[in-house]
């Protein structure tokens, strides 16, 4: 497809945008938390860890079938476990997953109840992956 009808914008767009790796990891990442039971999962952990019985009872559902999930998030990095004598905890693996969950709800919300996108207070916009000049990543 060639001859941009906002050449700029295109540009801009272009540069804004997150590389081929970058894209795929996200699209995993997405494709992950796709999941009703996962998501569970994950929205207990980020008030902090949490037993694989315990788990099972927020998701309701079996033990066994937590285990298989949560070997899923293991494997891609999401959570992290500790045992305990026969006792096994887990945990989310960073900070970033409780954000990312709480503006999936936050935008989730929007649309069940038809309410308009608004504006974030006080921030800057810019791309994900990216850090403006005098960012404290800079720093």
């Amino acid at each position: 497809m060639t001859g941009a009808i906002d050449h700029d914008a295109l540009t801009a767009a272009r540069r804004a945008a997150p590389t081929r790796a970058v894209i795929q990891l996200l699209a995993e990442t997405f494709r992950i938390l796709a999941d009703p039971t996962r998501l569970r999962l994950l929205h207990g952990l980020s008030t902090g860890p949490l037993s694989v019985r315990d788990l099972a009872l927020l998701a309701d559902v079996s033990e066994s079938a937590i285990s298989h999930q949560l070997r899923v998030l293991r494997e891609r990095g999401l959570v992290t476990r500790r045992r305990a004598g026969t006792v096994i905890y887990y945990s989310l693996t960073d900070d970033h997953l409780p954000s990312l969950l709480r503006e999936a709800q936050y935008h989730a919300d929007h649309v069940r109840r038809g309410r308009p996108d608004h504006p974030y207070p006080d921030v800057t916009r810019h791309s994900p992956g990216r850090v403006d000049e005098g960012s404290d990543a800079e720093r």
